[in-house]
């Protein structure tokens, strides 16, 4: 049975594929495309679909938050034209063809507002109704139609006709809104919704095994030599091409001991072989007016500080001559660190890093219709300024909002931050050599300088370390995975009893609202959301149409031009990063 080499969730840096200030509100002049043309009627309502948390329909509702509770740094999400939709897509396009006149030439911050921004008036029309509702509006960021704004939890019923309940989800506590959320008619055609009214957050992609599982002689570890050697990446590197003169933005929720790094930098031989490498901490800030930075350090965090040490130095194993830049802040009540510190970053007038990184995840169902818009808004915001993103495809599947439970319930369920067709998503494989019996083959019996034993490439496989893996059942002697005698039954087996795979798989949930289901006794006593309902996922982009890897539809069997509109869906694919 291949053995896993390691956790690489931000490698995606080493592939050659690039994809490529905040404002106050009331200022600026307005472009042509004005949305909200009529006076807001309060009586007059619709209903934001897809905004509930599958989790505050069936876990045991502790009942209403205090009304003075402080909902912090929320953000509404405004919407773009129809037509401001497909100059982008057509602007994208153009962006990365060679042949075209605007080929890598990344838009300007003010050139984007201009662009597609939301009017001003549209945004002074939502702040003022905002504020007329006892919120305060922070910061209107215009290049992605963003407000941000904070207010009690009573301003939140009354402006939205919601409810901020305690919740107890699995002996957890926790606060969301109890229903979709309202808003005016006439705010319809320019407001897409308020991204999260929950504290929910995406997860990080770490997990640690209470036993490990021992294939014959152990573990064979991985160190960043062996990462150079397996990937044929020391040519690149003694043609000068280390990430010198680069910034790798890492986005956590926790800060990184420096001291760390440097020890694994020195251990490894990187600061001598590549002395330009750098690593830098920042908490990036609004830039113009605003009410209250909306970044605050979150320090050292308990668990999300692992997460934040991985991807930070091998982030460095990977861009060895490259400046490593840790951008974190604190969860807000409602919005998550890493979402504060992407949307300060990519709204500074100077030009941003060239690329940033991403390890957590989120189930397209469990993060719901408005927050999966600003993802795609997002992302699209980073691509026009020549900024590459690559998004951890996960290690749970195809099935993120199960993950690491013992039974997947909610269908195809890929990550939300990994689905939009403006990032690259990026995942890991298993090496085959153990399963082979040809380690002796890829490994030097003893390591060579810094601990390096790699010979050359290793032949890979989809990892599924779940006990319904084929493979794993074969290797320990069974012939099956399931039934009374199968692998999932076994003693070793019972360790394996969970959702823990390389992810990937087609949007399924992008927009629309999920269908949700009750939970199974004794596996699972809470409502969960599964694609179905309203679903649909993102289209699938020209670039995937017989793409290698990509799955064969009907549709990629002839002209793009035949097949519009497209109705089979972006897939997300597990990229070679050397699990």
């Amino acid at each position: 049975m291949p053995r896993k080499a390691g956790l690489f969730l931000t490698l995606g840096c080493t592939l050659a594929l690039l994809l490529a200030a905040s404002v106050p509100a009331y200022a600026q002049s307005s472009p042509s495309h004005t949305s909200i043309s009529q006076k807001i009627d309060e009586t007059a309502r619709v209903t934001l679909a897809g905004n509930t948390r599958p989790e505050a329909r069936a876990a045991r509702d502790l009942g209403p938050v205090s009304d003075d509770l402080q909902m912090s740094h929320m953000y509404l999400q405004m919407k773009m034209s129809s037509q401001q939709e497909k100059d982008l897509d057509a602007l994208v396009t153009r962006l990365h063809d060679p042949s075209a006149a605007e080929y890598h030439k990344w838009l300007s911050l003010a050139q984007i507002e201009e662009r597609f921004g939301s009017s001003q008036e549209d945004l002074n029309t939502v702040s003022e109704w905002l504020e007329s509702h006892g919120f305060t509006v922070n910061v209107v960021y215009r290049a992605n139609g963003v407000i941000d704004f904070s207010g009690p939890a009573s301003a939140i019923r009354e402006a939205f006709h919601t409810e901020i309940h305690n919740l107890d989800v699995k002996g957890v506590h926790h606060i969301a809104n109890i229903r979709d959320p309202q808003i005016p008619a006439a705010l319809a055609s320019a407001v897409h919704g308020v991204i999260s009214m929950n504290d929910f957050r995406p997860h990080t992609n770490v997990v640690s095994r209470k036993e490990a599982f021992d294939a014959g002689s152990g573990l064979q570890a991985l160190v960043p030599g062996d990462l150079a050697a397996i990937y044929n990446i020391n040519p690149v590197y003694r043609a000068g091409i280390s990430g010198k003169g680069q910034t790798v933005v890492v986005l956590e929720d926790s800060d990184v001991l420096p001291e760390d790094w440097s020890t694994f930098r020195q251990n490894f031989g990187l600061n001598t072989k590549f002395p330009s490498g750098a690593l830098t901490q920042v908490h990036p800030q609004p830039v113009g007016p605003a009410n209250g930075g909306s970044c605050a350090d979150p320090g050292v965090t308990e668990f999300d500080f692992v997460e934040a040490s991985l991807d930070t130095q091998w982030s460095s194993a990977a861009a060895p001559g490259a400046t490593i830049m840790v951008a974190s802040c604190a969860d807000s009540t409602t919005n998550a660190g890493h979402f504060i510190a992407m949307q300060n970053i990519l709204t500074t007038p100077a030009p941003p890093p060239g690329v940033i990184s991403i390890s957590l995840g989120e189930g397209e169902t469990q993060a719901g219709a408005s927050l999966n818009a600003y993802i795609n808004r997002l992302y699209a915001l980073a691509v026009l300024r020549g900024v590459s993103v690559y998004v951890a495809a996960g290690d749970t599947g195809a099935d993120t909002a199960d993950g690491f439970a013992p039974a997947a319930i909610s269908g195809i369920n890929v990550s939300g931050l990994a689905t939009t067709p403006y990032n690259v998503a990026v995942g890991g494989t298993d090496f085959e050599d153990t399963l082979l019996n040809a380690v002796s083959t890829y490994w030097n019996s003893t390591n060579g300088p810094f601990f390096a034993s790699a010979k050359s490439y290793i032949p890979e496989i989809p990892w599924n370390d779940s006990c319904a893996s084929q493979l794993l059942s074969t290797f320990e002697g069974y012939s099956a995975t399931y039934g009374a005698s199968g692998f999932c039954n076994s003693a070793v087996g019972e360790n394996f009893l969970e959702v823990v795979a390389g992810g990937g798989g087609p949007s399924g949930c992008a927009f629309g609202a999920p269908a949700i289901s009750g939970g199974a006794p004794g596996i699972f006593n809470n409502a969960y959301a599964v694609v179905g309902g309203t679903c649909k996922g993102y289209p699938k982009p020209a670039y995937q149409y017989l793409a290698a890897g990509i799955p064969l539809t009907a549709c990629a069997m002839f002209p793009i031009s035949v097949c519009s509109p497209r109705t089979d869906s972006m897939v997300t694919i597990t990229y070679s990063a050397s699990m």
